[in-house]
């Protein structure tokens, strides 16, 4: 609907400029935006406000001759000026019916669009080093990033997923040692312990398999165990693919799929992060101070400079960021979308720093960052913490064996990132209207029933009488889901590009809502054949954004509960 106000708006300027009463050189920016109170109509546009001055009248003259300008059109029943110069868009009852048709025609594709035309966004999220089980916070980032990836795949981008992790590292020889420690007949409690050492049952898992020599195989990794309890590299090796099998049991179980698995280890062996620091030396980003090399970060935005290479030849950890995100620019990704812990906010204005020193074209502003704040899981009212498994945190695979996927990813993905999340295990168990996943998922299965019922009642629903009779859909409640449902499209487009998968969440919350209302309120399978057939088609259109906006969640659309 807002590109055809967008296109009649067009028109009456086109108009006005051919009438002499507007410049014939003006380039217009037409925006819509969606009222917030009915009775300030449905979509209102300062199109008036934003060319009054070009066009040497006051806003409220200009909007007044932008409205008598407009050609007539069917689904526009009247407009309004308000305020300093508005215009308030009143539609016609046809008009919003009319996404009925377009939802039953487009069926899955309905709120999928072209906008990104087939160019390359990289969306890195998750990226755990391969120390320990998934975490909490990494499920967050899980259903984050994947509802990102979808988002942006039903908007016309060719999407690939990453996962970045340390290979190599202290954490890593931390690792290493403790499953050492253990292959020994050690435990966290012995004389010997490794003084960091992991704490978790899991590393009593690993060890048991290495000595038995088991193979392993993780996505990006393939290894044999030597069985050696000496041989720590062997260990190291085995520790690492062991792990990140374990972590690909967790994300099949979670339902996301990574395209590329990219290791730190390869940014020093290919020579990249040397590169990336003679770079920015050739350039004179740089100087030497206390026998360390520093960036001129303050160049771009930091409050001081930073330490790139420490005095013992150790690089900080922001400069071989610098140098992946290097990699990523080479790759041809016209975005790069990173879904990150809030404790990596320090690194944004450095990577971007260094990016924007090395001088390559990068934009300033990429990559784009998605920071999350953490997730506390309550049970019984009390905050769970503890993990047999894990030793000293719950794991996401815990979270998802107690309560499903569908509730896990739901309840992950459905607060903005900034916020913080408090997890309710109880909530996401519960079979009512106060579980947002449970409200929305029965909203589609009551439209299965409903359907189930009029067939086991050896009745047939004629889909073509039905969009012929839409226009008896008259309640104020079927008007409110009609309008709702006409808002599906444009929300699909602005949460893929803001990287607000909350945003779908929350719609398909309130669209559930409003359809129980309805539903509650009035019956479907009734004996005026041709209203029960207009208030199948809504149910069936309702039924189909629902199923269409969980998917772009990764839950499921069951037909029965």
């Amino acid at each position: 609907m807002k590109e055809h106000l967008s296109e009649l708006i067009g028109q009456a300027l086109d108009s006005l400029a051919a009438s002499g009463d507007l410049p014939a050189d003006i380039e217009p920016n037409i925006q819509l935006e969606r009222t917030r109170d009915p009775a300030h109509g449905d979509l209102a546009s300062n199109i008036a406000l934003t060319l009054a001055k070009r066009a040497g009248c006051a806003p409220r003259d200009l909007a007044a001759q932008i409205c008598a300008a407009l050609p007539a059109s069917p689904q526009l029943e009247k407009t309004e000026i308000a305020g300093p110069g508005f215009i308030n868009f009143f539609l016609t009852d046809a008009s919003s019916a009319a996404v009925i048709q377009r939802i039953l025609d487009e069926g899955e594709g309905f709120g999928r669009s072209d906008v990104g035309q087939g160019r390359k966004v990289q969306v890195e999220f998750v990226s755990a080093n391969p120390t320990g089980p998934l975490h909490i916070g990494h499920g967050r980032q899980a259903a984050l990033g994947d509802s990102a990836a979808r988002l942006l795949e039903a908007t016309g981008w060719e999407v690939s997923r990453e996962f970045y992790y340390n290979d190599a590292g202290e954490q890593i020889n931390n690792l290493a040692r403790s499953v050492q420690a253990r292959a020994r007949g050690l435990d966290p409690e012995s004389d010997g312990w490794p003084t960091d050492g992991y704490r978790g049952e899991y590393i009593v898992d690993v060890a048991r398999d290495y000595l038995s020599g088991a193979h392993v195989d993780a996505e990006d990794k393939h290894v044999d165990a030597a069985g050696d309890p000496e041989d720590i590299d062997a260990i190291r090796e085995f520790a690492v693919a062991y792990l990140r099998h374990e972590q690909d049991l967790d994300l099949k179980a979670f339902d996301v799929a990574f395209d590329v698995f990219f290791l730190e280890s390869s940014l020093y062996d290919s020579g990249e992060v040397e590169n990336t620091v003679s770079a920015l030396v050739e350039r004179g980003e740089t100087y030497e101070n206390d026998g360390a090399l520093w960036l001129k970060t303050t160049g771009y935005g930091d409050d001081k400079d930073r330490v790139m290479r420490k005095s013992d030849g150790g690089y900080t950890y922001f400069l071989p960021d610098v140098a992946y995100h290097h990699n990523k620019w080479g790759r041809g990704f016209d975005r790069v979308i990173d879904v990150q812990g809030a404790d990596h906010h320090s690194t944004v204005t450095r990577v971007r720093a260094g990016l924007q020193a090395l001088d390559v074209g990068i934009p300033e502003g990429w990559p784009e960052y998605v920071l999350h704040q953490m997730v506390t899981v309550m049970r019984g009212g009390s905050e769970v913490k503890i993990s047999k498994r894990a030793g000293s945190y719950y794991t996401l695979r815990e979270l998802i064996q107690e309560v499903g996927r569908d509730a896990t990813r739901y309840f992950l993905a459905a607060r903005a990132p900034g916020s913080q999340l408090t997890f309710d295990i109880d909530l996401a168990l519960a079979e009512s209207n106060d579980n947002p996943v449970y409200y929305i998922q029965y909203a589609h299965a009551r439209v299965c029933s409903v359907f189930r019922k009029l067939e086991e009642a050896g009745e047939s629903w004629d889909a073509d009488a039905a969009l012929a009779s839409l226009d008896r859909l008259t309640e104020e409640e079927e008007k409110a889901l009609l309008k709702r449902l006409d808002q599906y499209p444009e929300l699909v487009a602005a949460a893929a590009d803001k990287s607000e998968p909350h945003n779908v969440a929350n719609y398909l919350r309130e669209l559930a809502g409003e359809f129980h209302s309805w539903y509650n309120a009035h019956k479907v399978l009734l004996d005026d054949a041709e209203l029960r057939d207009a208030r199948l088609a809504l149910s069936a259109a309702v039924r189909q954004t629902i199923a269409n906006g969980l998917a772009l969640l990764g839950v499921s659309a069951p037909e029965s509960m």
